[in-house]
C-alpha cells in the first residue's frame, strides 16, 4: 500500500478544496453580513493542513492501484467533510457544536439535504450560499471533478474514477482518457446548472436565490435558503422548472454526453434504464395526484396536480425539496415516497438510492428465477434492451443489495439504541442512506432534535450512501489490507 503517495495526494486535494472557502467570504463582503471571518479562517486553516500533509511527502509519486484508489476516495470524503465543517463550527451565527457542524457539512457534500438548522431566512447570506455550494461540489462527486487535474498531481485517475462513479457498470468509459471523461462530465454539469439558474431567475427568483437553488437542484441535494424550501416562492412555474431539472439531473450523465456528442435526442429513448425511470416517475405522479384529489387535501384540481407532481419527483429522485408539508398528507403517500427514494435515479447521475438499473436487474433476475421454477431445464438470459447482462454483474447487484440491507438494519438499530422512536429511526436511516434529506416523525422538518450520537451515526450513513456501500465496506475486509 502506497501510504505516503496517498497522504501526498490527500494534502494537495485538501489545499485545493480550501479555495472553496473564498466565494462565501466574498458573498459576506458583498452583503456585509458579518460572516466573512469564519471563511477566511477556514481558508487559511485548510490550506495549512493541506500544505503540512503534502510537504513531507511531496516527492512520493507512484501509480495508484485499485486498493489505493478505494482508500483515498474514502479518506478524501471523510477529510473533506471534516474540513468543510470548519466554517459552521467557527461561525457565531448559527451557533453549532461539532456534531451539528459535521452533520451539516457531510449532508451538503453527500447531497443528502438533511439539516439541523432552522430560521434559515435570518442566517447570513454567506452561510446560506456555502451550504448550497457544498451540495454542488458534492453532486457530481468531488473526486470525479478532481480527476481532471490528477494527472498534474503525478497520478493517474482511473482507480479513483472507478471508486467514485455511481452505478454497477463502471468500466464503460465515455472517452479514452479519464481526464477527458471528467472534463466532459464537468462541462455538462456546469451547462445544466447555468440553464437551471437562468430559468429560476426568469421565473422570478432573485439572482442569489436562483444560483443557490440551481446548485442544489442539479446536485439533487435539496438544501434551500428558506425553511419553507421551494414552497416559499409559491410559484407553479418555479415548481415545474425545478421538477424538469431534477428529472434531467437524474439521468445518466454519460447518456447526456452521448446525446450531445451524437446530436441525437433518440439516444435517450434507446436506454432501457431511462425508460424504466420515466415509467416509475409517471406512476408516482399519477398516484400522488389521484390520492390528493380523492382525499381533497387541496381546494382545486390544479393545486393537487402542482403539489402531487412536484413532491413525487422531488422525493423519488432523492432531492427532498418540498412545496408543502408532505408528512401531513394521508400516511400512504409519505411512506410510498420514502420507499420510492430507495430506487432513486439512474446510475451515473447525481441522484441517490439503489439506482434504477440495479432495481431493474433485481426484478429481471427475480422473473428469471420464477421462469426456472416452471421450466427447470430452460436457459434464460437477462437482457437490458437487446444486450445480455453477464451473470457476474447480476451477482454483484445481488451482493450490493444484501450489503445495503445489512447496513440499513445496523444503522436503524443504532438509532433506536440512542433513543429515537421507530418511525423517526426508520425514515432517518432511509433519508441519509438514500441521500434523500427529509424523513417522518421527529425528522420530518429537520434533524435538530436527533441526539449528537445519532448525528454521528447518520454521518456514517450519508458516506455509505454517497460511496455506494461497497467502496466503504471493502475497507472493513481483511483481504483489503493484505499485501
Amino acid at each position: 500500500m502506497q501510504y505516503r503517495s496517498i497522504i501526498r495526494i490527500l494534502g494537495l486535494l485538501v489545499a485545493i478544496f480550501s479555495i472553496t472557502m473564498l466565494p462565501p467570504a466574498f458573498i459576506a463582503y458583498w452583503y456585509q453580513d458579518g460572516a466573512g471571518v469564519p471563511f477566511i479562517l477556514s481558508f487559511f486553516l485548510s490550506l495549512l493542513i493541506g500544505f503540512v500533509v503534502w510537504y513531507p511527502n511531496r516527492n512520493e509519486k507512484s501509480e495508484l492501484k485499485v486498493r489505493e484508489g478505494f482508500l483515498i476516495v474514502v479518506l478524501f470524503w471523510t477529510v473533506l467533510g471534516a474540513v468543510g465543517a470548519l466554517p459552521f463550527w467557527l461561525a457565531d451565527k448559527p451557533d453549532m457544536n461539532l456534531a451539528a457542524s459535521m452533520f451539516e457539512a457531510f449532508s451538503g457534500l453527500t447531497t443528502t439535504g438533511a439539516t439541523v438548522l432552522t430560521g434559515l431566512e435570518s442566517l447570513p447570506k454567506a452561510i446560506l450560499y456555502y451550504r448550497q455550494q457544498l451540495q454542488w461540489f458534492g453532486g457530481m462527486g468531488i473526486i470525479v471533478l478532481a480527476v481532471a487535474i490528477l494527472p498534474m498531481l503525478g497520478v493517474g485517475g482511473m482507480q479513483l474514477y472507478r471508486a467514485e462513479t455511481p452505478g454497477p457498470v463502471k468500466d464503460n468509459k465515455m472517452t479514452p482518457r479519464i481526464a477527458d471523461t471528467a472534463k466532459h462530465l464537468w462541462f455538462i454539469y456546469l451547462g445544466i446548472t447555468i440553464a437551471c439558474a437562468v430559468s429560476f431567475y426568469v421565473a422570478g427568483m432573485s439572482a442569489f436565490d436562483a444560483i443557490c437553488h440551481a446548485f442544489s437542484t442539479v446536485a439533487i441535494g435539496g438544501f434551500s435558503t428558506y425553511d419553507a424550501s421551494i414552497g416559499y416562492f409559491n410559484s407553479v412555474s418555479i415548481n415545474m422548472i425545478c421538477l424538469v431539472f431534477l428529472l434531467i439531473s437524474s439521468v445518466n450523465f454519460p447518456l447526456h454526453f452521448a446525446a450531445v456528442r451524437g446530436k441525437n435526442i433518440k439516444t435517450y429513448w434507446r436506454d432501457p434504464e431511462l425508460k424504466a425511470f420515466m415509467v416509475i416517475q409517471l406512476a408516482l405522479m399519477v398516484i400522488c395526484f389521484l390520492v390528493l384529489l380523492e382525499e381533497q387535501i387541496y381546494p382545486d384540481l390544479l393545486s393537487a396536480l402542482n403539489h402531487g407532481l412536484f413532491q413525487a419527483v422531488s422525493m423519488s429522485t432523492t432531492a427532498g425539496f418540498s412545496t408543502a408539508s408532505f408528512s401531513s398528507w394521508p400516511l400512504f403517500l409519505p411512506i410510498l415516497l420514502i420507499f420510492a427514494s430507495f430506487i432513486g435515479g439512474c446510475a451515473g447521475s447525481t441522484a441517490g438510492g439503489l439506482k434504477v438499473v440495479r432495481v431493474l436487474l433485481l426484478f429481471l433476475q427475480g422473473k428469471r428465477e420464477l421462469n426456472r421454477l416452471v421450466h427447470p431445464r430452460a436457459v434464460y438470459s437477462i437482457k437490458l434492451g437487446r444486450r445480455p447482462v453477464p451473470d457476474r454483474i447480476v451477482e454483484a447487484v445481488w451482493g450490493f443489495f444484501a450489503a445495503y440491507t445489512l447496513v440499513f438494519v445496523v444503522i436503524m438499530l443504532l438509532l433506536l439504541l440512542v433513543g429515537m422512536d421507530n418511525i423517526s429511526a426508520f425514515t432517518a436511516t432511509a433519508a441519509c442512506l438514500n441521500n434523500l434529506g427529509p424523513g417522518l416523525g421527529e425528522v420530518a422538518a429537520n434533524f435538530a432534535s436527533v441526539p449528537d450520537a445519532g448525528k454521528w451515526i447518520l454521518v456514517v450513513a450519508m458516506i455509505f450512501g454517497r460511496l455506494e456501500i461497497f467502496t466503504l465496506l471493502v475497507l472493513f475486509t481483511a483481504a483489503f489490507w493484505k499485501d
